[in-house]
């Protein structure tokens, strides 16, 4: 039986807002229109615009008002960031006539922008694997850390991000108890997720989950994948993790065993 890959985002989020216990660490997320626009720059200093499918960060957008600090009254500017390129926008307007030039027809949402922890000065996220078990059970096996390139919006190593151990990372903004919770959480929230998705896409086997600390130390979840790269977790280390995936990988039948 295939391993079951959902492309839509929107879908999925969909999907996990129906539980409660998922709800809280879903940053708001709608799809894109002028509307929601004028209305999420109402609301956000910050925001995401990213296709509904697609994958490796391509085509990812953040939006950041900038404000005039010494005239309160000036109107403010809206920066759209898109690669390594920007530009800057005198009205909300302008700025969504230039964003509907780069995605065309496609289907596109719009998220609250979080404000990510730092390493040397560069935004990272964290990538959690959560997998079937050879018992059945939802296990989040790894986590691995993705930091971005200079200068980029996204962590994607398609994108020039590079990954680092999350230990390394967040020991630079939490103590050890600190972290320890933190993991704990993180290890529940990726079971919680895949137990939620698998309820309508009953043919998961893995996801790949996004997850973005802010400067309050919350967790967030960026978005899930269903077809999560398996290969960044070989870069770890403790080289029993990767067996693990790979155990686990094989078992459902992503990977072939080894000859």
């Amino acid at each position: 039986m295939a391993i079951q890959r959902v492309a839509s985002k929107w879908e999925k989020t969909k999907a996990l807002n129906k539980r409660e216990h998922i709800t809280p660490y879903i940053p708001d997320t709608r799809q894109y229109s002028l509307a929601q626009l004028q209305d999420m720059l109402g609301t956000y200093e910050m925001i995401y615009i990213k296709p509904d499918c697609g994958t490796y960060g391509i085509g990812v957008m953040c939006v950041e008002i900038l404000r005039d600090e010494i005239n309160e009254n000036t109107a403010p500017q809206f920066n759209l960031k898109f690669g390594t390129e920007s530009e800057i926008h005198p009205n909300i307007e302008e700025l969504h006539k230039s964003i509907k030039e780069k995605i065309g027809a496609k289907t596109y949402l719009i998220q609250k922008g979080i404000s990510l922890l730092t390493y040397r000065r560069r935004k990272f996220d964290i990538r959690a694997l959560v997998q079937k078990t050879p018992h059945n059970t939802w296990e989040t096996t790894a986590f691995i850390g993705r930091v971005a390139a200079p200068q980029k919006i996204v962590t994607n190593h398609h994108s020039g991000g590079t990954v680092q151990p999350i230990e390394e990372l967040l020991g630079f903004h939490l103590t050890p108890s600190q972290f320890s919770s933190l993991y704990k959480e993180m290890k529940n929230i990726g079971v919680q997720v895949a137990s939620q998705l698998s309820r309508k896409y009953p043919r998961l086997k893995e996801i790949g989950l996004d997850l973005a600390i802010d400067e309050q130390h919350r967790i967030w979840i960026l978005e899930v994948n269903t077809k999560p790269a398996l290969f960044p977790f070989k870069w770890l280390q403790d080289k029993s993790i990767y067996k693990k995936v790979r155990r686990y990988a094989v078992a459902y039948g992503r990977l072939k065993p080894a000859k």
